[in-house]
This record gives C-alpha cells, sequence and structure tokens, in this order.
C-alpha cells in the first residue's frame, strides 16, 4: 500500500503564501492521481486541487486563481503552492493518492493555520 509524507503548512499570515509537499513510498508516475483536499473543523473535506498521471490539473472554487499543483519527478513528489490567504483557509491539509486499482490512500494531514 502506498504511504505519503506530508510537509509544509504551519502558521501564516493573510495575505501570505505557503507551500505543500507530499512524497509517496512509491513512484510517483504510478499513481494515477494526486491531490490535496482540506478540512476545517465542522465542514467536509474538500477538494484544493489534483494533479493527473496525464497532467490534468483542478482546482477547488474557492482556491481557484490562488493556487498551483505541480509534480516534480526529480523529488518524487507533489507540491501545493497557495498564495493571497485568507483566514478561511485555515484547515488541515490532506494528500491523497489514487491508483490505478482504484485504492485511495490519504496522509496524515498538516495544519494550516491563517492568522495575524
Amino acid at each position: 500500500q502506498v504511504q505519503l509524507v506530508e510537509s509544509g503548512g504551519g502558521l501564516v499570515q493573510p495575505g501570505g503564501s505557503l507551500r505543500l509537499s507530499c512524497v509517496p513510498s512509491v513512484r510517483i508516475l504510478t499513481i494515477t492521481e494526486m491531490g490535496w483536499y482540506r478540512q476545517a473543523p465542522g465542514n467536509q473535506r474538500e477538494l484544493v486541487a489534483s494533479l493527473s498521471l496525464l497532467g490534468r490539473t483542478n482546482y477547488g472554487d474557492s482556491v481557484r486563481g490562488r493556487c498551483s499543483i505541480t509534480r516534480d519527478i526529480s523529488e518524487n513528489s507533489v507540491n501545493l503552492a497557495m498564495n493571497s490567504l485568507k483566514l478561511e483557509d485555515s484547515a488541515v491539509y490532506y494528500c491523497k493518492a489514487s491508483t490505478g486499482n482504484g485504492i485511495d490512500t490519504w496522509g496524515q494531514g498538516t495544519q494550516v493555520t491563517v492568522s495575524s
């Protein structure tokens, strides 16, 4: 089973930026799709951004235009960059890997807090 190691996050000021990284335990080019999701207290988990093996990206409505998901083959990672952060971007951010056999694997989550 794929394991995911997330890094980044922490405390960010409003208007600031963040970068999250997710490294899978297998070659990233063997994973059908990778993505970042987030969940704030009392809310459902929602899509932030996803990236398919073929390079197709998909962004959540609340972050579109402020967010970029990229794949770094040399580092075997998927990275999420977000700018113009708002208070409502505070959440636990989760990395997800979807393999060709239909299995989804989630990371442990990393907290992002936007506060002055």
